[in-house]
């Protein structure tokens, strides 16, 4: 007898059935994400672990018990189910690509000249190795006083550059934890090296700062941007923002309240315009005036408890949550828009990403992509993986096809425009 093959594999085969169909209880919401989202993304390195570790198992002691035959048995299932959410996870190029034909036309590929599809296999061998040679990081700028939650990392080519759009990354983390290093990083480190110039911040998290000082010090940092970052080769005149979960709802709010004078306190004359916009995995709900039972969940149990002030009761003060909500803060001058939300989220669910697009598609003058991408799960893009390699190609043509309208719009204006980016 092998019990313990035989527990490693019941173990494995649980973690892959999660992964394939998460449970929805709201008591099981944090390990059901938790091992879901690494079983999804490193499906290929977990199936790769199961055949070997049946390999090595029969190798040692044949197949003559029961408990061997049980954990053989399970071992295949697990590898099928494996096998499954690799597909899957490759079925997002396509997901991609149709939402971006969709929002930009059947020929917006046409316009970037040759794209990047391909897979970064090396990347995917070792999924959290964060470092790039090619890419430049200077680290620990201060963008306003405040100590280290007011810091904020520059990815730049190793080449210099002048004029490049740039990139405002914000970390997610429920408002309460989260730091600069922690996200976003596969797709600055691939806009980088394309010619982007990407700046990633820390801000400051609740319970120790309330509401709405995460905004305030996204938009300071946004008027760093348009001071600073020409220093480093960026344009200051196109920026594009990103983040997931907090991060999401934060880009969404900083490009849907330009140049909101309450939002920016003793810098109300600093252009805190947006050009592009793609939140992933976001809450956008923020005041659950959508009635939706997750939303009012969140904002009774989390926002109103350790985001917001004691004393402002969302029913007393209904007011500042709406105007900290996105959904309820889209008008017709919002950017371009590109939402990216995964269909098993158990902590944002994907409904919630479905409502914000419409009401954008409603009001929005310019394009609003929306990628529902099947079996991911809530922060998918964290570390390379196969279908974050495909999501981060995606918006990246997303970007640059955006870049290169403005740069249009501003030449048709009689303006200059920056440096030209893509492969």
């Amino acid at each position: 007898m092998q019990p313990n093959f035989l527990i490693r594999r019941a173990v494995q085969l649980g973690l892959t059935a999660n992964a394939l169909r998460p449970l929805r209880a709201r008591s099981t919401t944090i390990p059901v994400f938790f091992a879901g989202w690494l079983t999804g993304e490193l499906a290929p390195q977990l199936l790769a672990l199961t055949a070997a570790d049946a390999a090595v198992h029969v190798a040692r002691h044949g197949v003559r018990d029961r408990s061997t035959k049980a954990g053989l048995a399970m071992a295949a299932a697990s590898a099928a189910g494996l096998a499954a959410l690799i597909r899957t996870g490759h079925g997002a190029r396509e997901e991609i690509e149709n939402a971006l034909t969709s929002a930009l036309g059947d020929d917006y590929a046409s316009e970037l000249g040759r794209s990047d599809l391909g897979l970064p296999w090396g990347e995917l061998a070792l999924p959290f190795r964060m470092g790039a040679p090619d890419v430049r990081v200077d680290r620990n700028i201060a963008y306003a006083p405040g100590g280290k939650r007011f810091l904020l990392d520059v990815y730049r080519p190793n080449s210099d550059v002048s004029g490049a759009p740039v990139l405002l990354q914000v970390h997610g983390g429920a408002w309460v934890i989260g730091n600069k290093e922690e996200q976003g990083r596969p797709l600055m480190r691939y806009l980088a090296r394309r010619g982007w110039v990407c700046v990633a911040i820390n801000y400051p998290l609740s319970p120790a700062h309330r509401w709405p000082a995460h905004i305030i010090a996204a938009k300071q940092a946004l008027a760093w941007i348009r001071t600073s970052i020409a220093s480093y080769g960026g344009d200051p005149r196109f920026v594009a923002v990103t983040g997931g979960s907090a991060g999401g709802h934060l880009s969404a709010l900083l490009a849907l309240s330009q140049n909101d004078p309450a939002l920016q306190p003793s810098f109300e004359d600093v252009d805190t315009s947006i050009q592009a916009c793609v939140p992933h995995y976001g809450v956008y709900d923020f005041a659950a005036t959508s009635g939706a039972p997750a939303s009012k969940y969140r904002l009774e149990s989390l926002i109103a408890r350790r985001v917001f002030a004691p004393d402002r009761d969302p029913v007393a003060h209904l007011d500042d949550y709406i105007a900290a909500s996105p959904l309820d803060r889209i008008t017709s001058d919002a950017p371009p828009f590109f939402v990216i939300h995964g269909r098993d989220d158990s902590l944002v669910p994907v409904r919630e990403a479905r409502e914000f697009v419409r009401r954008l598609r409603e009001k929005s003058r310019q394009p609003v992509a929306y990628a529902e991408l099947a079996g991911a799960q809530h922060a998918f893009d964290v570390f390379t993986s196969v279908r974050s390699a495909h999501v981060v190609r995606g918006v990246a043509r997303f970007l640059d096809h955006t870049y290169n309208a403005w740069k249009a719009e501003s030449r048709s204006r009689g303006g200059s425009d920056g440096a030209g980016v893509g492969p």
